[in-house]
């Protein structure tokens, strides 16, 4: 797991976003620049939400802003608890211990998200590329989908840590 938590000066996001982003410069919206999203705008995108992953997902629980996850990756598991993040710079990270049979590691994670008119644009912190996170009006593909109200990970951590008390 890797460890990103490094933050660029607002400038250099805003121009390396004007430079990345795919048809930024065709049609009415390449007149705007990129804004971040605000704290306010990330909470409502998260808060009570799972991003589901292709082997699990993690829950971004709106009481003490705590984070849940779970996967199942080729049969090998691993369960995260911790707390997630916002800030007025666009950013969302997932500070979390994460744990499995061989025992825990401290990983934190962070998303940058920006903004040219309704099109949100989001991209791993902090070697990552930027992608369309949700199209002006949601399209089939837009990794935004993948943010439902269903709790679809707390279950399935509780019982793997259950598990792996049970052998301690």
């Amino acid at each position: 797991m890797k460890i990103g938590t490094r933050t660029y000066g607002a400038a250099a996001a805003v121009l390396s976003l004007v430079l990345c982003l795919p048809g930024a410069a065709a049609g009415a919206e390449a007149k705007k620049a990129p804004m971040p999203l605000s704290a306010y705008e990330l909470y409502q995108l998260y808060r009570d939400k799972t991003w589901t992953w292709g082997a699990g997902g993690g829950r971004f629980m709106d009481e003490g802003r705590r984070f849940v996850a779970w996967t199942n990756d080729g049969g090998k598991q691993w369960v995260a608890e911790g707390r997630w993040a916002v800030d007025d710079l666009g950013q969302m990270c997932m500070r979390a211990t994460w744990t499995n049979e061989e025992g825990p590691a401290r990983v934190s994670t962070c998303f940058g998200h920006r903004k040219i008119g309704r099109v949100i644009y989001q991209k791993r912190q902090p070697d990552g590329n930027w992608y369309i996170f949700r199209h002006a009006s949601a399209r089939a593909g837009d990794e935004y989908l993948k943010l439902v109200p269903a709790d679809t990970v707390s279950a399935n951590a509780d019982a793997y840590r259950q598990k792996l008390m049970a052998r301690r």
